[in-house]
């Protein structure tokens, strides 16, 4: 799992079937200190996300184990939005 931030969306009006009624989102890894790193990613969302939020991806196999996209071809999934996380005993992030 890593945490992400919703930096935008992604608009398909042509795509496989399956992958009907799925929002999908444009992600981006955050750090410990919750700035962006790394490459963006698509994820399915699984919960209702919006731009700006923190939350919680897998990636791989376990991308399709949420009820939203079992037997779906994704390769990332949204399944949280994060409320706070803390590391030593210090709130890294707080929404």
């Amino acid at each position: 799992m890593l945490l992400a931030k919703v930096v935008g969306s992604v608009v398909a009006t042509r795509k496989e079937p399956s992958l009907g009624g799925l929002t999908l989102l444009l992600v981006r890894p955050v750090n410990d200190e919750g700035q962006e790193m790394g490459v963006h990613l698509v994820a399915a969302d699984a919960v209702g996300a919006g731009p700006g939020e923190i939350v919680l991806i897998a990636a791989g196999s376990s991308a399709r184990q949420t009820l939203a996209t079992d037997k779906r071809p994704v390769d990332a999934v949204v399944m949280a939005i994060v409320d706070s996380w803390s590391i030593d005993g210090t709130t890294k992030y707080k929404k």
